[in-house]
């Protein structure tokens, strides 16, 4: 049924990590759902006589000996996560359960089209394939470990089964930066609301209108949250509070961000009110979209908000004193960044992400992401939202903490990398810390004293759409794997 499709990546090079790459985008993995590619690699590294298991979670191992007279060199785990974040444009058909991710290569850039690319972290992926498959690269023995639903939880890392890894030494394939290297993240922990409000009947003298958020660029709610990016969420609840304010009409429905990691790039609430009202609500929406354009220019220059009737069958709306306080919630959870690293200049230590919100028949629902490089301050914000859905009885809990991966710049396996990115890329390699939930804190966790790192090519707009991949940056990340595992 796919098989018309264009797959232009098999023409670059490095042949074998695009070719891995591409049966990755060809084989559906959203997270949850990885069972498929996981199947596929563990039958694919059976029939190479590789040593292959599932462990108690779902997690893939696959090992492969050391290269002749390599056999007394350490044993290295690389590490990468098997599923995409399915994120796709309002006019995509694409299901992320069934089809294959369609490809194009525009200015020595690979990306989707009107998808998320899943190079975050399919380009890690397919490289530690290609060592795998590859007979002519000089390496120790290894322990390629895949996990799953890294996207949504971090569940392969914190539920990996006890006492797999043998390697001491950890290269994780899963950062976005040609020229750097990682050796610390922050740590999180999802923040999670429900509360069920009475509803009662609309006024038979309204109408339904839809007021839709849409046109902004999204992004990945830890390495964008400091850039400024508009979130859907918090505009639509900044415009909710001032109609709210100033005009009359009933809540019906929100539907706003898609995912707990990525910032709301589109969000929807459906409205009942009198026909005298629209004029008025018409008003302040131009008003506002006016002020967020201004706010985001040069960022996020393609917002626009729509209100239209609507034809929903469903007219139950939240009372005054229900909508009110809804509406006040909503406009005061915290996001974006708290504050910036004293330590290390341009990082982020600890933000908050508003990325879901739901209301539905009086079901509401939302989700948050709070995160830091230190483990506390990642607990003081996630009080701090809990304190507000406290405030209007919503109920709250904290799922899925994840530790930070404290940074060690004294190893020795940094020390190689920086030598041998020195010898191969002519210039030094960054020392970074990232503010987003790598596996490798998890897994260090569970395996004391194993030293790591975390490199990649250049990746922009992970969790959105707009991702995509630089092609040279890919070669380059090739050669400095190869490099690194021949020296180790």
């Amino acid at each position: 049924m796919h098989s018309s499709i264009k797959k232009p990546m098999l023409d670059l090079q490095p042949r074998e990590i695009w070719q891995q790459f591409q049966v990755l985008c060809d084989t559906p993995r959203p997270s949850f759902e990885e069972a498929a590619i996981r199947q596929q690699l563990f039958d694919w590294a059976t029939q190479r006589d590789l040593s292959a298991y599932i462990d108690t979670c779902g997690n893939l191992l696959i090992k492969k000996p050391a290269t002749p007279g390599m056999q007394d060199r350490a044993t290295i785990v690389l590490q990468g996560h098997l599923d995409l974040v399915a994120q796709k444009n309002a006019d995509s058909n694409h299901n992320f359960s069934t089809d294959p991710i369609q490809t194009v290569i525009e200015n020595g850039w690979v990306t989707a089209v009107g998808t998320t690319l899943g190079a975050d972290n399919g380009i890690g992926v397919a490289a530690a394939l290609a060592v795998l498959a590859s007979d002519d690269i000089a390496h120790g023995a290894i322990e390629a470990l895949f996990t799953i639903e890294e996207e949504s939880s971090l569940r392969g890392a914190t539920e990996l089964e006890e006492g797999i890894l043998a390697g001491k030494i950890l290269l994780n394939l899963d950062s976005e930066d040609r020229g750097d290297v990682y050796i610390g993240c922050a740590g999180g922990v999802d923040i999670n609301g429900h509360k069920q409000f009475q509803t009662i009947s609309c006024d038979n003298n309204s109408s339904c209108y839809e007021i839709k958020i849409s046109g902004l660029r999204g992004g990945h709610s830890g390495l964008d949250i400091h850039k400024g990016i508009g979130s859907a969420n918090v505009l639509l609840a900044r415009l909710l509070y001032r109609l709210n304010s100033e005009t009359n009409f009933s809540l019906n429905s929100l539907n706003g961000g898609t995912l707990r990691n990525a910032i709301a790039r589109e969000a929807v609430a459906t409205i009942f009110c009198s026909e005298p009202e629209v004029e008025k609500i018409t008003a302040i929406i131009d008003r506002q979209l006016s002020q967020f354009k201004s706010e985001l220019k040069g960022v996020d220059d393609h917002l626009n908000i729509h209100f239209d009737l609507n034809s929903s069958q469903d007219s139950h709306v939240l009372s005054k004193a229900d909508q009110s306080q809804l509406i006040n919630l909503i406009y005061s959870l915290p996001h974006g960044v708290e504050s910036m690293s004293r330590d290390l200049p341009g990082v982020t230590h600890t933000s908050n992400n508003f990325g879901v919100v739901t209301l539905e028949k009086g079901a509401f629902e939302v989700c948050l992401l709070s995160r830091s490089l230190a483990d506390s301050k990642t607990q003081a914000m996630a009080d701090k939202v809990a304190a507000c859905l406290d405030l209007a009885g919503v109920n709250c809990q904290f799922e899925s903490p994840y530790p930070g991966w404290l940074p060690d710049p004294n190893t020795g396996l940094l020390k190689q990398f920086l030598d041998i990115h020195q010898q191969e890329m002519g210039f030094a390699a960054g020392v970074k810390v990232i503010h987003a939930g790598l596996e490798c804190g998890i897994i260090g966790a569970k395996y004391p004293g194993m030293q790591m790192v975390s490199f990649g090519p250049n990746i922009r707009g992970a969790h959105s759409p707009d991702e995509r991949l630089e092609i040279s940056s890919v070669n380059d990340f090739w050669r400095l794997l190869v490099k690194l595992l021949d020296s180790l």
